[in-house]
């Protein structure tokens, strides 16, 4: 798919799921423009002040759009299993993201994030079984990586837990441990340990992760 195809389709899916996303957008792009314009009117520069005003206004209406295209894919993903890995994978920078590291039959996931804080694991599902999980997965980490700072993260609305929408913004703000090479040395020790092996949960493996028939 082409960029262009690809905003497209982005901009449909925020209209249908956002009533108030084109209502906004225009609100934020002929405000700007009326108010830049009017101030060149006052100060006697209509020419320049309307040049600059469509600029301005052009700038505002991208970055309303933008805020309310990511609150309609938040909107959408919620409560699926896998969110937060879709969001932890759209970080930009020198991240690694391994999902589902750990995993049950009740569809509770880790994931696993190695950057420069150091490593982070992240829980989603529901009840107590997540920061269970996380635990399990952390023990077994913490064999691995030593002293590399190790960070652990619930995702949910709940007391200690940190909410999808923002999950991204919390896991950039962690202090930054390690240096460029670092990350990588910690990210092909990881893999070269066998630790991006997805593990199978104990009892009936779920029917979307069952292999497939080979042919007969």
């Amino acid at each position: 798919m082409s960029r262009l195809a690809t905003v497209r389709a982005t901009l449909k899916m925020a209209r249908e799921r956002d009533p108030r996303f084109v209502p906004y957008v225009l609100l934020a792009f002929f405000g700007t423009l009326a108010v830049v314009f009017g101030i060149g009117l006052l100060l006697g520069s209509p020419i320049l002040f309307g040049i600059l005003a469509v600029m301005f206004a052009l700038v505002a209406g991208m970055i309303v759009a933008g805020r309310r295209v990511s609150a309609a894919a938040f909107a959408g993903i919620e409560g699926q299993p896998g969110a937060a890995a879709a969001i932890l994978s759209s970080m930009r920078g020198q991240w690694h993201v391994t999902p589902a590291v750990g995993i049950t039959r009740n569809q509770d996931f880790v994931h696993r994030v190695v950057g420069r804080p150091g490593v982070v694991l992240v829980a989603e599902g529901s009840g107590g079984r997540p920061r269970e999980l996380l635990g399990n997965e952390a023990r077994k980490l913490r064999r691995v990586i030593g002293e590399t700072p190790l960070y652990d993260i619930v995702v949910g609305d709940g007391e200690g837990q940190v909410p999808l929408k923002r999950l991204q913004m919390h896991v950039m703000k962690l202090p930054r441990n390690l240096k460029p090479r670092e990350v990588n040395e910690l990210e092909a020790k990881l893999k070269a340990m066998g630790a991006m092996a997805m593990p199978i949960p104990k009892g009936p493996i779920p029917k979307n992760l069952k292999p497939p028939r080979g042919r007969r």
